[in-house]
């Protein structure tokens, strides 16, 4: 599927961290990319791989890093395809030097990986203890003790510098989302950070395929309301980018989903706060002029996106543990199941009550009646239920007990209990934001295996 020659094609590798590893293959092997991108970065992910680095220093990048290279990277190498990723998590060169140790196992020879560092801005976070967190307003002092990670959203312009030097595989920590796909755009056409209309169609693509396949049909199928054809091969996107800014997306043919004005317009005002003020590290975008359209079959064309300049701060998230989580199930079946279900769940409760522990919150759950709007619907009772009980609480002795307590409904409760499962401990990692002065931050980039 030849690309035309006046495009830069930019396609998604994944849009999170466990998304499908084949729609990329397909991509690489039919496409005719020059960049493939792999977005795997949640707020909550770069916190949790920050503790990961605390044990094994050496970890700390995304856990399927290898697994996806060790597939990917050969055939990106064969066709020339340079690969952005920020799978680097909280540990960017880590993750660089496994992969090259991956590569030369394989065979591959000396793989060159630049690395995008300076997100981490922990040390700086801990000396402002003033800052204001954006959601409460309280200082940030308050989330010091309990701190595990600070990253601050680099943008585009860093990744780019990544891209200039060559490497076929560029790694980051945290980067914003849509700056990932901007980068092989700028990088490729020489824009100047300050060309605003073309940030703008840039960044627009970039929120376009951040999701990889919700652009093309997940997260939309709704059978017999919006049909989605062959969601089990559901392929992911590209972006077509001309010098001037122009934008068209597509995907493969015969692959599934669909991809139209309606997938992309979904797509377009997910996680939008403000349409006409969205903030990302490169520009402020507006997208309240934006047009698609359909010149052919899996084919939008994206127009109208305007663009401010950047802010003078970057957001920071702030990872920080916030106690535990524990959690049980069972399910009840047959007549009264609904009734048998409740009484277990008060007998729970109460034998929590009595316990030496403390639990700051509580919740009920009969899973398909009362787990989603917090109320039971009208009509008749289901045939079957399923009890979930959670707490949140300050140890994981506290959080065990209530998974140990549920699954005791099967002999110590109402008739008829079973399929209960392990206690469930989670351990909270919360996080919150707030805004630092740009000029704080200083990212670095670098060669792994530069001659």
């Amino acid at each position: 599927m030849p690309k035309p020659t006046d495009v830069v094609r930019i396609g998604v590798g994944a849009g999170f961290a466990d998304d499908r590893i084949e729609p990329a293959i397909d991509l690489v092997e039919r496409a005719d990319l020059d960049f493939l991108v792999f977005e795997c970065l949640a707020e909550r992910t770069t916190a949790r791989e920050s503790l990961t680095r605390r044990h094994h220093p050496e970890k700390g990048y995304n856990p399927r890093l290898i697994e996806r290279m060790e597939r990917i990277l050969p055939l990106c190498l064969e066709r020339h395809v340079r690969i952005v990723t920020n799978m680097g998590a909280a540990n960017p060169g880590g993750g660089a030097r496994a992969v090259r140790q991956m590569a030369a196992e394989q065979g591959l020879g000396n793989v060159p990986v630049a690395v995008v560092e300076g997100d981490d801005i922990e040390s700086i976070i801990r000396a402002m203890p003033e800052l204001k967190i954006m959601e409460t307003g309280e200082p940030v002092e308050t989330l010091l003790p309990n701190m595990v990670a600070a990253h601050a959203y680099l943008g585009a312009e860093v990744v780019c510098r990544g891209l200039e030097t060559g490497a076929p595989l560029v790694i980051t920590g945290r980067v914003s989302d849509p700056s990932l796909f901007l980068a092989p755009a700028m990088h490729y056409w020489k824009w100047s950070p300050d060309d605003l209309p073309r940030l703008a169609a840039g960044t627009v693509a970039g929120h376009l395929l951040e999701c990889s396949g919700q652009l093309t049909g997940g997260c939309f199928a709704d059978p017999g309301m919006k049909d989605v054809p062959d969601l089990a091969h559901l392929g992911n996107p590209y972006a077509d980018i001309t010098l001037a800014g122009g934008v068209e997306l597509g995907k493969c043919p015969d692959t599934g989903g669909r991809l139209d004005r309606a997938t992309a317009t979904e797509q377009l005002l997910y996680e939008m706060h403000d349409p006409a003020a969205y903030i990302t590290p490169d520009c402020v975008l507006d997208v309240t002029g934006v047009e698609l359209h359909e010149p052919g079959p899996d084919r939008v064309r994206v127009t109208g996106a305007q663009a401010r300049p950047h802010t003078d701060t970057y957001k920071v998230s702030i990872g920080y543990q916030d106690g535990f989580i524990g959690e049980g199930q069972v399910s009840y079946a047959g007549i009264n199941a609904v009734a048998r279900a409740k009484l277990a769940a008060e007998i729970i409760q109460q034998r929590l009550r009595e316990n030496p522990y403390t639990y700051t919150e509580m919740r009920v759950d009969l899973i398909g009646m009362s787990s989603l709007h917090g109320r039971e619907p009208d009509g008749p009772e289901p045939y079957e239920v399923r009890l979930r009980v959670a707490a949140r609480c300050d140890s994981r002795a506290a959080a065990g007990q209530v998974g140990f307590e549920t699954r005791a409904m099967h002999v110590n409760g109402p008739s008829g209990g079973g399929g209960g499962i392990d206690p469930i401990v989670r351990e909270i990692l919360a996080v919150q934001s707030v805004l630092l002065p740009r000029h704080l931050v200083k990212p670095r980039i670098y060669v792994e295996g530069a001659a």
